[in-house]
Order: C-alpha cells, then structure tokens, then sequence
C-alpha cells in the first residue's frame, strides 16, 4: 500500500461496521505491513506520512537522543529532526514484524528492532493518520542512545 494510501485506508475501511471505533485485524496488519515497511526503507518522508503534522511521540529514547526529559515530542519538524537523528546513528536499522494488534481507534505495532522486541501503540484520529505515538522496548537504558 502507498504511504499516500495509509491515511486514507484507516478511515471507514479501518473500522468495524459494528462500531465504529473497532480497528480490524486486516488494517492492523496493512498499516503495520507497510509501516515496517516505510522504516525499512529509511525515507523519512514515507515513514512521517503515516502521522497528523502535530502528531505527540513518546519514547524513553528520546530523553537520551535528543534531551527531552519528558520523553515527549510533538509535530512532525520535531519527531522528523529526532528520527533522521535516529536513522544516521542507525544506518543498519531494520523491522521485522512480529504481530500486529487491532484496538479501539489504535493499533499496536509489535516487532523485533536492533534493540530487540519492541511494540508502537499508535493511536488514530478521524482523519486515518496517527495522532499520538507510544514507543516500548523490552531493552533499554538511559546510556543507549543508538
């Protein structure tokens, strides 16, 4: 699926018609297709397309890349400067998807990254773009910074 493509699919074909806030398994398992799939290629561009412009990450990496002790940033300049950050301190990164879970108006992206398992709950807003962001790592510490 274009990356174009992603936003547009999550809004009636993403829900259930049973109600409405549902997330099908089939979209769950697109979007996280070509979600890994937008990493993996290591263009920014594709990977930002997935998100609203004023979207929020959180992720215990950031308060070590970038310095924010909140763990937070918001926007696509900010979140863009930080994972193009991420990209050239990782020039080997790669995804491999492990599940993809459905819930209601989210998603959980559940893969193996260089840091080991790792799952993205990424919450959608009406729009069909990811409005919040919420990265999880089985390992990691305040000194890894890559």
């Amino acid at each position: 699926m274009a990356a174009r493509g992603v936003g547009a699919a999550v809004g009636d074909a993403g829900r259930s018609e049973a109600k409405e806030d549902l997330m099908e398994k089939g979209f769950a398992e697109r979007f996280a297709k070509e979600w890994v799939a937008a990493w993996n290629s290591h263009d920014l561009e594709r990977i930002l397309a997935h998100y609203e412009d004023n979207f929020e990450m959180s992720s215990p990496i950031i308060t070590t890349l970038v310095g924010e002790r909140s763990g937070k940033l918001r926007g696509k300049v900010a979140v863009g400067a930080y994972w193009a950050k991420a990209l050239r301190s990782i020039p080997n990164l790669r995804f491999e998807l492990l599940a993809a879970l459905a819930g209601v108006n989210s998603i959980t992206v559940y893969y193996r990254g260089h840091r080991g398992l790792a799952a993205e709950v990424l919450h959608f807003s009406a729009s069909g773009k990811v409005r919040e962001a919420f990265a999880h790592y089985a390992e990691w510490s305040r000194e890894d910074a890559g």
